[in-house]
């Protein structure tokens, strides 16, 4: 026995090698409900970046400009 094997170690097999065919359908509507998660977590980044960048009030109410 080599020193770097360990006592009754055999070949290494994969935990998820499944020879089971997947659905597609299925994998298609998953993957469909993923990118509609993310695409409406982006258009809230988007919103919420916009909405933080004009910070100023409407009706007059802006701050007004240092005096130099």
């Amino acid at each position: 026995m080599k020193k770097d094997e360990a006592p009754g170690s055999g070949p290494v097999i994969a935990a998820n090698d499944n020879d089971v065919a997947s659905d597609p359908v299925a994998i298609d509507a998953a993957l469909t409900r993923i990118a509609e998660a993310l695409g409406r977590h982006i258009a809230r980044e988007h919103i919420k970046a916009r909405k933080a960048a004009n910070d100023n009030e409407p009706g007059g109410k802006n701050p007004k400009p240092p005096k130099h």
